[in-house]
């Protein structure tokens, strides 16, 4: 890998910077559900803001709190303000990692809010941005959108904390899947050095993430192990798990995060979904796509977005209902692009 870290650099937008220079009060927010990546860019901005930019600063995070194996993020973020917030008239939002405002993690109506003519700063990644806010910084092709805060450090010369750097380091690990997603760039790789070079602690990153199981985590992933089915043309896999399954297990639907990856192992398969009830009758759909399947239409279908091959929506109505309704449109999906390469295994087994 040759050249530096600054040769292919995210240009973050002036307008973002004025913005964030004449902030007072900066309430940092994420999207409902939060995973790695948004806790890890959110909890590294309002410290990064608090600590070099002398700004008061917050993080507002969901009701249900975070999953049981993210809680180690927010424990880094010692000193920081975290959990509900008010908002108050001379707030500015710094929306992170938020393709939609209505998957904002904010009491009361934020189009109201951008009406008044308010401040609310949109920094994300997806595909799918809107670009609702007051100023729009997204970036189709960064990693992550921890990877972008990184950039805006840079570009205000803020220093890099330890802390910082490991809350960084692992939402973008996170969500380039360790590195294995073709969102795997030479700049994202640039970055990940630079974080590890400013003390991202990766032993525990990788630790916590991976290797920390509590017992009712394990249970979940057992039930969804359990639960996996494989469409008998062998093109989609998918996992369901019911509100009184999750609650079985001894978690609940914030502990839902990147268990889609379970069906996704299965050699040859195209397209993976996880059906999820986190509360009795919202069923919450993660899609995943492989070998260049792109999954962000099927999502839209339903109201959803996200990334090309990485998306997700919530719908309400009867489990079953939802489950047959949303595979038989990534059927559909799937029938309209291209074939499967020849000699990919194939796996027949339904239920």
């Amino acid at each position: 890998m040759t050249g530096s870290v600054d040769q292919d650099r995210l240009e973050v937008p002036a307008e973002l910077i004025r913005a964030l220079e004449a902030a007072r009060r900066v309430l940092v927010v994420g999207h409902v559900n939060p995973d790695a990546d948004c806790l890890g860019a959110m909890l590294a901005a309002g410290a990064t803001l608090r600590d070099q930019a002398g700004k008061e600063a917050a993080v507002v995070l969901p009701p249900p709190g975070v999953p049981q194996k993210l809680s180690f993020m927010v424990d880094l973020a010692a000193g920081l303000s975290v959990g509900q917030a008010v908002v108050a008239d001379d707030d500015t939002l710094l929306l992170m990692d938020t393709a939609r405002a209505s998957r904002a993690n904010v009491s009361g109506d934020l189009e109201a809010f951008l009406a008044e003519g308010r401040a609310v700063l949109n920094v994300d990644h997806h595909v799918t941005n809107t670009r609702f806010g007051s100023v729009n910084w997204v970036e189709a092709e960064a990693s992550s959108t921890s990877e972008m805060i990184f950039w805006l450090a840079r570009k205000m010369g803020w220093a890099v904390s330890p802390t910082t750097a490991t809350l960084l380091f692992a939402g973008l690990h996170a969500d380039t899947a360790g590195f294995s997603l073709s969102t795997t760039t030479q700049r994202a790789l640039r970055v990940a050095a630079e974080l590890v070079a400013a003390g991202a602690d990766v032993a525990r990153i990788g630790e916590r993430l991976y290797r920390s199981m509590r017992s009712s985590e394990f249970a979940l992933a057992r039930l969804l192990y359990d639960n996996t089915r494989v469409t008998l043309d062998g093109r989609i896999a998918y996992s369901t798990a019911r509100f009184e399954e999750i609650d079985g297990t001894g978690c609940t639907g914030a502990d839902i995060d990147d268990q889609v990856n379970i069906p996704r192992m299965i050699a040859g398969v195209r397209m993976a979904l996880l059906f999820t009830e986190g509360q009795p009758g919202k069923v919450r759909v993660n899609l995943r796509g492989e070998g260049g399947t792109s999954v962000v239409e099927v999502a839209q279908r339903f109201g959803g977005g996200g990334h090309v091959n990485s998306a997700g929506t919530i719908l309400k109505g009867p489990f079953d209902q939802v489950v047959r309704q949303v595979l038989e449109e990534a059927a559909r999906h799937l029938d309209a692009g291209p074939v499967r390469p020849p000699g990919e295994e194939r796996h027949d087994f339904i239920s």
